[in-house]
């Protein structure tokens, strides 16, 4: 039976936290994310190589997220058969929002995710191969293997986290270098400046926008008083546009350089995969720039991802 609440790492307190972290940040050391830049060009050539001539290109559907899933699927040994079932099974998660009372779809959804990374797991305990999940099967934290729940739980959070902030990061940077065409015209005639437009966008537009907490003491704040077991939104989208730490924050300044942003979080619970999606994004934008440096997109017809804290598009079309 479908377990609705999976131990994850972004929901996991020391000492577990920090075991589990250890494990699974084997999978994400600076010499391996190097190691896929040369995979990940591939795909981003054949995804463009796919790419309509005409007007109308769906940049979500088309580019923005099939790269990610395809890499996210390669690193975990899935076919990339499943990456479209995937695609949907995690927006429609993401979609769900029980505040609504949408809670139909969203447990279908994870109950045929948490049944196919089931099996998938039982594969691979019988027949281990050289990929992410295998290795996690035989891994140990503190002299434990993982639970099944803690292997199911980094399944889900690994697709989701991995897979639709990036889609977002490049859905979003896609609209806002269309707003922005001096920006988009110095990057395609300037592409090492790509790498520092990324952290703006990052911070201009955030993909996850905030996430819930649970406090274990009392924190005063600009005068009020939290306590112990209140629940807090601590919103990403928001303390990247402080003017206190960005001067006009509301502004998109190609060369910021936003050291301070935040949204892949901050401390011990620092996204994992924030120097793949930092990579994905400026080999995608580099070689978008590099093959149509001029686009805009049809905000009128785009539709808009519906979820809490993920800010991105389900369909963006492009001319």
């Amino acid at each position: 039976m479908t377990q609705l609440f999976l131990p994850m790492l972004i929901m996991t307190d020391p000492p577990r936290h920090t075991a589990l972290r250890k494990v699974v940040s084997k999978a994400f050391t600076p010499r391996r994310i190097a190691a896929l830049e040369p995979h990940i060009h591939s795909i981003v050539d054949d995804l463009l190589d796919d790419s309509p001539k005409s007007d109308g290109w769906d940049f979500v559907s088309g580019f923005s997220g099939p790269l990610p899933a395809i890499v996210i699927a390669d690193m975990l040994g899935v076919p990339r058969a499943d990456r479209d079932r995937f695609r949907t099974w995690s927006t429609t998660l993401i979609q769900s929002n029980p505040a609504r009372g949408e809670f139909g779809p969203g447990l279908e959804a994870a109950t045929s995710l948490y049944d196919y990374f089931s099996e998938f797991l039982a594969e691979r305990r019988a027949r281990p191969q050289d990929d992410l999940m295998s290795a996690l099967v035989q891994a140990d934290a503190d002299g434990e293997r993982l639970s099944e729940d803690e292997l199911l739980g980094f399944c889900l959070l690994l697709l989701v986290a991995g897979h639709e902030t990036t889609t977002n990061l490049l859905s979003n940077s896609a609209v806002v270098l269309a707003q922005q065409p001096d920006s988009r015209r110095q990057l395609a005639d300037r592409p090492e400046l790509v790498p520092g437009a990324v952290e703006e966008l990052l911070r201009y537009d955030s993909p996850v926008q905030g996430l819930s907490r649970t406090l274990t003491r009392p924190v005063d704040v600009h005068g009020q008083r939290m306590a112990t077991g209140d629940t807090v939104l601590l919103l990403f989208g928001s303390a990247n546009r402080d003017d206190q730490a960005f001067p006009d924050a509301d502004h998109f300044d190609l060369h910021r350089a936003p050291e301070r942003q935040v949204a892949f979080g901050r401390g011990i619970h620092f996204c994992l995969g924030a120097a793949l999606a930092r990579l994905e994004a400026r080999i995608a934008l580099q070689a978008l720039l590099a093959r149509q440096p001029d686009w805009e997109v049809d905000l009128d017809s785009a539709v808009r991802l519906r979820s809490g804290p993920i800010r991105g598009y389900l369909s963006l079309p492009l001319e």
